[in-house]
């Protein structure tokens, strides 16, 4: 998660966005498709066994209320985020705990989030390892 000018992102997502096919992107482009500009669009519906049924309700939520907004308009919702600070021309990335702070998140859930988020990365680390 960086913050950039145009608002704050998930750098992966966006270099997606922005280049296209390089290499192997994975399941990627089976789902979404290739840019044209900044655009994209699903092209194949997922399976979302991997989501919760609130999880699926959150995203929903999100579409309904942002899916059909110009992107100028939540670029400029998009700075008001108190986690998003003005890169001025380059790219700030975000640390998660700014987001849970602005959440209202006491320091110790906090600490307990990232503990799970690092043992997380640490357990795909070592399939993605394994696997080769």
């Amino acid at each position: 998660m960086v913050s950039m000018p145009q608002g704050p992102v998930l750098s992966g997502v966006l270099d997606l966005i922005t280049w296209g096919k390089l290499g192997d992107d994975g399941p990627w482009f089976e789902y979404v498709s290739e840019p044209e500009g900044y655009d994209v669009h699903v092209v194949k519906q997922g399976e979302t066994d991997e989501l919760s049924r609130y999880e699926c309700r959150v995203l929903e939520s999100i579409d309904e209320k942002f899916g059909r907004l110009d992107r100028f308009v939540l670029r400029d919702l998009s700075h008001e985020l108190p986690e998003w600070q003005d890169p001025h021309g380059s790219s700030r990335p975000i640390d998660p705990a700014e987001i849970l702070r602005a959440a209202d998140h006491a320091a110790a859930e906090i600490e307990r989030i990232a503990a799970e988020a690092e043992e997380l990365w640490l357990f795909r680390a070592v399939r993605k390892q394994a696997r080769g």
